[in-house]
């Protein structure tokens, strides 16, 4: 699956003189927390989001600093945010560094931008010119509409126990030497001891998510932690 299959086309924009006041509202409007801002070719050049709209100083929300504060972060850095907070066109308080991708990117590589760039969107361009936009929300709603797959083909209890057995000493953080399990009609029985909570978790999760496994009986054991070893 890749990012043209999930992103929304129909995106709002606006060019580099629309008023702060109007991106507001065209948030508000359109209940999207981002546009982007392209220039007459319909090239992205920013983006405004909810974020860049926060410290105003119409809307008394702008920063109050200390004067040693002030003294301890530059001038450039004061002159930044007095542009945030006063300018009056969504160009200038656009975010410049754009994060984009291409229609063909795979959604896996899309939700690594997000999660490597910490942002909340990623415009899809083609030829230099945008052409959609993937969200976060895009991507849950590609989550929700995959289907199951088709239960697999009935697996021997013996065989079904090498896989899970083979799927568990695959992973770094598993001491498999402490865990086993056993299978019965593919009821599977964990037992054994553990370090935390996340690694019950994992363990669970890797032993339910193998092909052939119907439910699992979660019998493993968070080993105590002793003051002073």
């Amino acid at each position: 699956m890749n990012a043209s299959d999930i992103m929304a086309t129909s995106v709002v924009t606006v060019t580099p003189d629309t008023p702060v006041q109007e991106v507001a509202a065209l948030l508000l409007q359109h209940r999207i927390s981002a546009v982007p801002v392209v220039d007459p070719d319909g090239r992205p050049i920013g983006i405004v989001s909810e974020g860049d709209l926060i410290r105003r100083a119409e809307a008394g929300t702008g920063h109050e600093r200390s004067w040693w504060l002030k003294l301890l972060m530059g001038r450039d850095v004061l002159a930044a945010e007095y542009v945030k907070e006063h300018a009056l066109r969504a160009g200038d308080v656009m975010t410049r560094e754009l994060v984009t991708a291409a229609p063909d990117t795979p959604v896996a590589e899309i939700a690594s931008l997000l999660e490597r760039h910490r942002i909340k969107r990623v415009p899809i361009v083609r030829d230099g010119r945008l052409v959609g936009i993937v969200s976060r929300a895009n991507l849950l709603h590609a989550l929700a509409t995959l289907r199951r797959p088709a239960p697999p083909s009935p697996v021997a209890d013996s065989e079904l126990r090498k896989h899970i057995m083979a799927r568990l000493e695959a992973e770094p953080w598993v001491s498999s030497t402490l865990i086993n399990v056993t299978v019965t009609g593919g009821v599977v029985d964990a037992w054994g001891v553990v370090d935390s909570v996340a690694e019950k978790q994992a363990l669970r999760v890797a032993i339910e998510s193998t092909p052939g496994v119907q439910t699992v009986h979660d019998n493993l054991v968070i080993r105590p932690v002793v003051a002073g070893v």
